[in-house]
């Protein structure tokens, strides 16, 4: 197998020690794991996660001097006489009547006072506590000290309540005996819904068929046989598998030997916890998988969020207003001097959209504060443009990802959707257009104009002056010849004609210069929105690709056992 799951170890732990420290290495990687997934990943999906850093914190925080072990069976499988044969007590009430053990019993090898916290935790009420020390007993229970032994209510019990508490603790203890017996040992019950659910806490399970003084010398190993068959189609391969009686001393020896192993080496706790995290690491792994995303989506999807961002922000009526800001003012600049004021009453192109007026312009101090356009609002097919094209984004850029993730993606990508329109707005009011310093070539083509109008005006006048002497009988001013014209009417029909041939061959380059005036102010206004596309879309996808890495790496961490 190549994905997490297939690296899990799931080995045999019986004879191999876990190590504390790697253990909460890989406990800490399930916890940062659920830190990069927090808010991404249904909560559902992450309750066994959860479930297991909050048990395993507090378990290691507990007694590790002390190892809990349960007794589990079903009704008739003798589990309270193991437990009262085991504690060589009687402890826990047996009987016949369904069910026999309502609740939990635990007893306990040494102080009470050291496991009283742990017991608070698991939930065994104090007076159903018993302390396994004696003097009498000289040293004979000193190899099981220690020792936390619980008798389980019966998991097929017809009351509900004690099936849930059967379920609980299994969640809780260390190592779990499983007890069954001869006529009900292959029941479905306790395979289905338990020993398979057990097959990666196969290090810490042990199975006794009880009450084998019932069965001849001759069946107990047939029967034995077939209940390993049973095990290893649970998946509980080389499990310990004894034959027990509580009725004969002897027939307690083999349990006993494994309780003493078992206390020996405090690693119940440990093994139980590496199993919890084998459990919950098998769990999240189709969550995450083994895909390496991209760093974001492609620069297909980015292109066409840019134009959709540059069409939703109106990008193409502002650059057409910035065409015709610039032969107006330029007009302005350039024409006859007489015009000028004609032309400066006629309003601004980008001041009809609240946009930066021409040089000096003396537009309301308030209105300059506010941020604010009048650029038309994106049309239906514009929002809709949009729209496709932040889902064309998260599609790619999730492509590779497991099931999980997509969506996380796509809310991701349309998680600040409805702050992009006063983004774009701010960010085209904020805009610098090209339009703010006025070209060298205005002011000399503006005073080529203003002399030629000053020579037509100087010619018009000379004009008139000669004719109002001429009208009173006063001596007429000799005027000077140009050619065959006088000065006079040669600076009037000149400056008249300059004008007008400065005018012609200044409209054409206008024109072209307003054209690179629009395509500079969209160069910059597409940058810009693209910047808004980048923080308000982009950012947000590659900030969840990158919580899916760090899960991914995270359980990849956490599977190392």
């Amino acid at each position: 197998m190549s994905n997490i799951a297939g690296r899990v170890r799931e080995v045999f732990r019986g004879d191999q020690r876990v190590d504390a420290d790697a253990l909460i290495a890989r406990l800490d990687a399930v916890r940062r794991f659920l830190t990069a997934v927090d808010g991404l990943l249904p909560d559902g999906d992450l309750v066994p996660a959860h479930t297991l850093v909050e048990r395993a914190g507090t378990r290691l925080a507990l007694s590790r001097d002390h190892t809990v072990v349960a007794l589990a069976g079903a009704t008739g499988s003798g589990k309270s006489s193991l437990f009262n044969a085991l504690a060589r007590l009687e402890l826990s009430p047996v009987g016949v009547r369904r069910p026999t053990t309502g609740v939990t019993h635990a007893c306990v090898w040494g102080p009470l006072e050291g496991a009283n916290h742990l017991l608070d935790w698991i939930g065994v009420l104090p007076r159903h506590r018993f302390v396994r020390e004696s003097a009498l007993d000289a040293d004979d229970e000193t190899a099981l000290h220690g020792l936390i032994l619980l008798d389980l209510p019966d998991f097929d019990s017809v009351q509900r309540s004690h099936r849930l508490e059967v379920d609980r603790l299994l969640g809780l203890v260390d190592q779990v005996v499983w007890v069954v017996d001869p006529q009900k040992y292959a029941d479905r019950v306790i395979h289905d819904s338990y020993l398979r659910e057990f097959h990666r806490h196969r290090d810490v399970t042990v199975v006794v068929l009880n009450q084998a003084d019932r069965l001849s010398p001759a069946e107990v190993p047939r029967v034995l046989d077939d209940l390993r068959r049973l095990l290893d189609t649970d998946g509980l391969t080389g499990v310990p598998l004894l034959a027990t009686t509580a009725v004969d001393p002897a027939g307690m020896v083999g349990l006993r030997d494994t309780m003493e192993r078992t206390v020996a080496e405090r690693q119940a706790a440990l093994r139980r916890l590496a199993g919890d995290v084998d459990t919950v690491v098998a769990g999240l792994d189709q969550l995450v998988g083994t895909a390496r995303p991209a760093g974001g989506p492609d620069d297909t999807a980015v292109d066409g969020l840019n134009r959709a961002l540059a069409g939703a922000a109106g990008v193409p009526a502002v650059t057409e207003a910035v065409e015709r800001a610039y032969r107006h003012r330029a007009g302005a600049a350039t024409g006859w001097p007489v015009v000028r004021g004609w032309r400066r009453l006629r309003p601004d192109p980008l001041r009809r959209l609240h946009l930066p007026g021409p040089p000096g312009d003396q537009s309301d101090p308030a209105e300059s504060l506010v941020a604010a356009t009048s650029v038309p609002d994106p049309t239906a097919a514009q929002r809709s443009a949009l729209g496709l094209a932040i889902r064309a984004v998260a599609d790619r850029a999730a492509a590779d990802l497991p099931a999980a993730w997509p969506g996380a993606v796509t809310s991701a990508a349309r998680s600040r959707l409805g702050d992009l329109p006063d983004a774009l707005d701010r960010t085209i009011a904020g805009t610098d257009l090209g339009l703010d310093r006025r070209p060298v070539w205005w002011r000399a083509v503006g005073g080529v104009q203003w002399l030629v109008t000053l020579a037509a005006v100087v010619g018009l006048g000379w004009l008139v002056l000669g004719y109002a002497l001429r009208v009173l009988g006063l001596p007429a001013l000799d005027n000077p010849m140009v050619g065959a014209v006088p000065l006079p009417t040669a600076l009037l029909l000149g400056g008249l004609l300059a004008g007008l041939l400065v005018a012609a061959l200044t409209r054409p380059v206008v024109r072209w210069a307003a054209r690179r005036a629009r395509a500079r102010a969209e160069q910059r206004l597409t940058a810009r929105v693209a910047q808004v596309g980048d923080e308000y879309v982009l950012t947000p996808v590659r900030i969840v690709l990158g919580s899916y890495a760090q899960a991914r790496d995270a359980l990849r961490d956490a599977a190392r056992g």
